[in-house]
């Protein structure tokens, strides 16, 4: 059975940071690309960072691209996202999924139908 838990959201001020784990079970986690998706309210759920499993390849959305860095631990099956310099528009709540695949100029969808419960991330003075 496939889970995901995601853990690490909470309220920061504009220009503040924060990391988000992101716990996975039930799969061969090291055999999976896996991705940061993000919903705001009103707004479609969109990939915000991905990273390969083969060579750690990593893709970002052009919004966080040089603030946001995915990392995973395989050995710990927790993929990580350590986000700096929010802002009020990084406001959401943050899923993590595997992917179909994770290059530099893209990610794919979630190929597993499982999302966790999510972690919410609110930027706000």
């Amino acid at each position: 059975q496939v889970q995901l838990v995601e853990s690490g959201g909470g309220v920061v001020q504009p220009g503040g940071s924060l990391t988000l784990s992101c716990i996975a079970t039930g799969f061969s986690f090291e055999h999976y690309a896996m991705g940061w998706f993000r919903q705001a309210p009103g707004k479609q759920r969109q990939a915000v960072a991905c990273i390969n499993w083969r060579d750690d390849a990593t893709y970002y959305s052009g919004d966080v691209k040089d603030r946001f860095t995915v990392t995973r631990d395989n050995a710990k099956n927790t993929l990580s996202l350590q986000m700096v310099s929010l802002t009020p528009e990084d406001s959401a709540m943050y899923y993590c999924a595997a992917v179909a695949y994770a290059n530099r100029y893209s990610c794919g969808e979630n190929n597993l139908a499982t999302w966790g419960q999510g972690t919410l991330v609110t930027v706000s003075s």
